[in-house]
């Protein structure tokens, strides 16, 4: 009786672990061009898009190929160069604005299957002053390609396919977990059903070892 309650005790361990790991999945991953706004050294996910933001005169924007869950999960681009440092070749011009731009491509784990991220640049566009930094990027990073719901989905013609898709395990990111009923991610119902049982087997055994005794 001590044999299988023991066994039961570590069936039911083994069950609370898979389930605490069931509930801990994030939710999948989708490969796109996240885009950035530098303050200061420092990258901040910017709240609009590239084709409404209208950057001014000295601004640093960046763009970052990868396969992110969203906007809290999403990577930065890898460096963070100043405005002088991208633009301090280029001179200023009557009716112009000069905005540095940093693209990096990404690493070939967030690449697409035959893919090869280009190395990251750096340019500086030189745009009318009331030019978006959708037009900025175009400047100096075409070809551009974006899909029907305006999302930008390759700069400078990479990635060659594809636009916002979503990544499962084949790309090394974790599937969706299973949605409860409050529409929160939990282990599945079949999971939890196992650890009732075992609960319901444990409490028999020490049920019968009681009366066995007594």
């Amino acid at each position: 009786m001590r044999t299988r309650l023991a066994s039961a005790a570590a069936l039911l361990l083994t069950l609370v672990a898979l389930a605490a790991g069931t509930g801990s999945a994030q939710a999948a991953g989708y490969r796109y061009w996240s885009f950035w706004d530098q303050t200061g050294d420092a990258w901040t996910y910017a709240t609009q898009g590239p084709a409404s933001a209208h950057p001014g005169d000295g601004s640093v924007e960046g763009f970052r190929f990868a396969v992110s869950a969203d906007s809290a999960d999403a990577t930065k681009p890898r460096s963070a160069p100043s405005f002088e440092a991208v633009c301090g070749a280029t001179p200023t011009k009557d009716g112009t604005k000069r905005v540095a731009l940093v693209i990096d491509f990404g690493t070939p784990q967030d690449a697409a299957q035959g893919d090869t991220p280009p190395a990251p640049r750096t340019a500086c566009a030189q745009v009318p002053p009331d030019a978006t930094t959708a037009d900025a990027l175009a400047a100096v990073a075409k070809p551009l390609r974006y899909n029907s719901a305006a999302l930008l989905c390759a700069i400078g013609g990479y990635p060659h396919t594809g636009c916002g898709e979503q990544v499962g395990d084949a790309a090394g990111k974790p599937e969706p977990a299973k949605q409860t009923d409050d529409g929160g991610s939990g282990p599945s119902v079949g999971l939890l059903a196992g650890v009732a049982a075992v609960l319901a087997l444990g409490a028999a055994a020490v049920w019968q070892s009681r009366r066995r005794r007594n």
